[in-house]
């Protein structure tokens, strides 16, 4: 285990930013783990940090090193979960990546909800809509909206369904007209969402399984689904957006559902993790939350939300999934 001495000061230093920090969380005084680190340079024969006594800042060395240090320290929490009853509180760190918009709006409660019921727990949450390689960035579990290609190292669970919906403001259509049918659409503006080159089709059930693409002639192309929201309520055109996200929109009147009695087509959002021979407790308690808290949460008088695209080869582990922002 000597080739471990070392680590773990080490990760809790980068963390908290310094040496003082550390030792507020250690059980160790600043200049035990400031040895300690040293020590740890010493036997890899490369810098880890700079220090003074106001500042810290890793090296290039210091970065890649941190980077696997935290993957080892994770396997370790892995291996001992594996080894208590599921009957015990969950413990220990979880790294999870989640869309931008969906994830502050509905996984960020739910993880708050678990992290009040379990002490032990500790949360490392990434929002962001890029896609994510889980092996290779270290995450225990990912949050998209996309379909989980067929792989021998990723599992995943759905969590729940969504829906989108067109929508306008009162004063556009008052000064446009109201569609009457899915082919109106192409004479009005639309709000689209688009990212690095990608505008997304506002798409619906062809009652054959399969879909259609309604013809939206895009005005505005924005990559932020709350700005398309905020610029439907102001007037700029129709918007295709998730349920949720509308939700107090439509109860307040600042916008309205556009052809309401189209069927939408619906998506699944899923929990994705590393696939293993077991499953660590901590893992799952935040997969069972989030299946038993997302529905409710997504959804407006049973119409839910939302859309994801799929970017990479199936069963290739770096494949990507892409929130379409995802929300």
């Amino acid at each position: 285990m000597k080739r471990l001495a070392g680590i773990e000061e080490f990760v809790a230093v980068v963390e908290a930013g310094g040496f003082s920090a550390a030792a507020h969380k250690l059980p160790l005084t600043r200049s035990a783990i400031g040895k300690t680190v040293a020590r740890l340079e010493e036997r890899l024969g490369v810098r880890l940090c700079h220090r003074t006594t106001r500042a810290f800042q890793l090296t290039s060395d210091g970065h890649t090193f941190y980077e696997h240090c935290v993957r080892i320290l994770s396997e370790l929490d892995t291996a001992e979960n594996a080894m208590r009853n599921d009957k015990d509180e969950p413990a220990g760190r979880l790294r999870i990546s989640v869309p931008v918009i969906f994830g502050r709006y509905c996984v960020a409660p739910v993880v708050a909800e678990l992290a009040r019921q379990y002490t032990q727990l500790r949360f490392d949450v990434s929002f962001t809509d890029r896609p994510v390689d889980l092996i290779e960035e270290g995450y225990d579990l990912v949050v998209r909206n996309a379909v989980l290609p067929d792989t021998t190292v990723l599992a995943a669970r759905s969590i729940a369904r969504q829906r989108m919906t067109i929508c306008a403001a009162p004063s556009y259509l008052a000064m446009r007209g109201t569609p009457a049918t899915m082919e109106d659409i192409a004479e009005h503006d639309s709000i689209v969402y688009g990212r690095e080159g990608y505008t997304r089709p506002w798409l619906f059930p062809d009652g054959k399984g399969g879909s259609y693409t309604a013809p939206a002639r895009s005005r505005m192309i924005l990559d932020d689904l709350e700005a398309a929201a905020d610029t439907a309520v102001a007037g700029m055109g129709l918007a295709w957006l998730p349920c949720w996200l509308i939700r107090d929109r439509i109860h307040n009147g600042s916008l309205v559902r556009v052809l309401p009695d189209i069927e939408p087509l619906v998506f699944d959002t899923y929990a994705v993790w590393p696939r293993a021979p077991f499953m660590p407790t901590r893992i799952r308690v935040l997969i069972d939350a989030l299946a038993s808290r997302l529905p409710g949460m997504t959804g407006t008088g049973g119409e839910i939300k939302s859309a994801g695209y799929l970017i990479g080869n199936p069963g290739d582990r770096n494949m990507a999934l892409v929130p379409g922002d995802t929300a």
